[in-house]
């Protein structure tokens, strides 16, 4: 008799586990790659991560306040949402760019949700996303002391030779969380206190790692994956993003499952997508597919022989959404090919209308083989070191009706806008003089940075004769080589104004 169990009333389990422990886990773990960033990349990295921080802990603090719901600030996970959105982003970006990001993360995705527990996706990469789809001139811009350069994902897709080991250490452009070592040992401390399980992460970047070597174009090359994995967010989104326990799958299948979706998907948007890096997307839609993983994944209860778990499996309704996506994916794909040539000859169009208004005496276009050559040996890469992000796209000879030269067009793209690339051409004549300048691409602020496009803004650079021009932020502008900028538009007319700058100096150092 003594040794019979005694059994109380339930619940029976007990864990000295607690949100805030877990969150402060994670904000421990990710302490390394934080004093690596601002250690890398400066002060500004810093205020980067404290006004992500802070905007995310006030926000959830004033919504439970005004909700009238217990203030639930103080167990870390608005701490750690804020430090994943700030390191996640370049530190070079506006302070106003992590206050938008966490505001959108903290109040969107996770309060008129229902708070921690209830959002169906992690918030940190649901502000990075909003933030890449808002103001992506803004944050896929970065700087090294100063100057635009392309990230090693960007030289890597270039087929240029990078340097594994500053990635590896996080001396190299990126975000402030770039680098591999500090996230490394921030995941290994997680896994050691168990916070979080090997099977995401293993499956993510196993998975990754085999996408890359079948589809990345230089077969099973090791330095080439481990620059892969390495270059971008895949690490940091295996190990502290995709591991999240409310969006991620509750069982060792489950997780395995996920992780190798997460690990493909980065894959497919790496080698075949347009931007660089979109392991945000990859573990967000990998989010949405968690509750059908948990239904096939979670095993049904010893004993229980109901008619509806011996049925279990794919829902209908799951099934009825993914065949009606397919179809309507089919038939966006179907449109676009069918108007792809379409969209071409009216962008072909409207180039050469932009050509005919800054190059009003020309009867035709051509290219001359010396100048496009010019502009191909620049690699697509961002132009000289003191135009900020511009770009030469190229360069056409407007002939007169005698076929002598009436002009010169370059067009030129700067990623410094508000709302993004602005493209414009300038017209050049024979003897150096801009005629003018038409764009081809703003899409500026209504009523701020879109006025670039009017004619009191435009002409300030017609028929002048200069080196460089200098944006005059006071206005009344009297020399040449001033240029009075749009009255609450700086960042808008000085994209402009470096645009033309780099159009010129590639007139001076090729033409002229």
């Amino acid at each position: 008799m003594t040794k019979l169990y005694n059994v109380s009333s339930s619940p029976h389990v007990r864990s000295k586990l607690t949100t805030g422990g877990v969150m402060y886990d994670v904000i421990l773990a990710l302490l390394p790659a934080s004093v690596m960033g601002v250690w890398c990349h400066g002060i500004h990295a810093l205020l980067v991560i404290l006004v992500s921080i802070a905007t995310a802990v006030l926000t959830e603090t004033v919504f439970n306040y005004i909700a009238k719901k217990p203030n639930t600030a103080r167990d870390g996970s608005a701490v750690v949402t804020g430090l994943l959105l700030s390191l996640s982003l370049p530190a070079s970006v506006p302070l106003y760019i992590p206050f938008a990001g966490s505001l959108f993360a903290i109040l969107v995705v996770k309060c008129f949700f229902g708070g921690l527990g209830h959002n169906f996706m992690n918030p940190a990469l649901a502000g990075r996303c909003f933030l890449l789809i808002s103001f992506s001139g803004i944050v896929t811009s970065f700087e090294v002391d100063g100057v635009s350069a392309a990230t090693p994902l960007v030289d890597l897709a270039a087929g240029k030779v990078i340097n594994i080991s500053e990635i590896f250490l996080g001396f190299s452009n990126g975000v402030i969380g770039s680098s591999i070592a500090a996230l490394a040992l921030g995941g290994l401390y997680l896994w050691v206190v168990g916070g979080i399980t090997f099977e995401i992460p293993v499956a993510a970047l196993v998975s990754f790692s085999a996408f890359i070597a079948l589809f990345g174009g230089q077969g099973f090359d090791p330095l080439f994956i481990l620059a892969h994995l390495c270059g971008g967010g895949i690490v940091m989104g295996a190990l502290f993003m995709a591991t999240d326990p409310v969006t991620s799958p509750v069982t060792s299948s489950g997780q395995l499952l996920f992780g190798a979706a997460v690990g493909i998907l980065s894959g497919l948007f790496r080698v075949f997508g347009s931007a660089a890096d979109s392991v945000s997307y990859a573990i967000i839609i990998s989010n949405l597919l968690v509750p059908l993983i948990d239904e096939i994944s979670i095993p049904v209860p010893y004993g229980n022989r109901s008619q509806s778990n011996e049925k279990k499996g794919i829902p209908k309704s799951a099934i009825t959404l993914c065949i009606i996506t397919l179809i309507a994916g089919a038939c966006l794909s179907g449109v676009f090919e069918m108007t792809k040539e379409t969209i071409e000859q009216r962008q072909m169009e409207a180039n050469a209308a932009s050509y005919r208004e800054v190059c009003p005496g020309a009867e035709e276009f051509v290219y001359d083989d010396a100048l496009s050559a010019a502009v191909e040996s620049l690699g697509g890469e961002v132009y000289g070191t003191d135009f900020g992000k511009a770009y030469i796209n190229e360069i056409v000879v407007g002939n007169d009706a005698s076929g002598n030269v009436a002009g010169y067009v370059i067009s030129a793209t700067s990623g410094d806008g508000f709302d993004g690339n602005i493209t414009l051409s300038v017209g050049i004549s024979a003897d150096g003089t801009i005629n003018g300048i038409s764009f081809t691409e703003l899409n500026e602020t209504a009523g701020m940075g879109m006025l670039c496009g009017e004619d009191a803004f435009k002409s300030q650079f017609s028929g002048v004769n200069v080196d460089k021009f200098i944006l005059n932020k006071s206005g009344g502008s009297s020399a040449d080589n001033e240029i009075d900028s749009v009255s609450g538009a700086s960042v808008s007319s000085g994209a402009v104004v470096n645009a033309v700058n780099a159009a010129l100096d590639f007139y001076a150092a090729n033409v002229k």
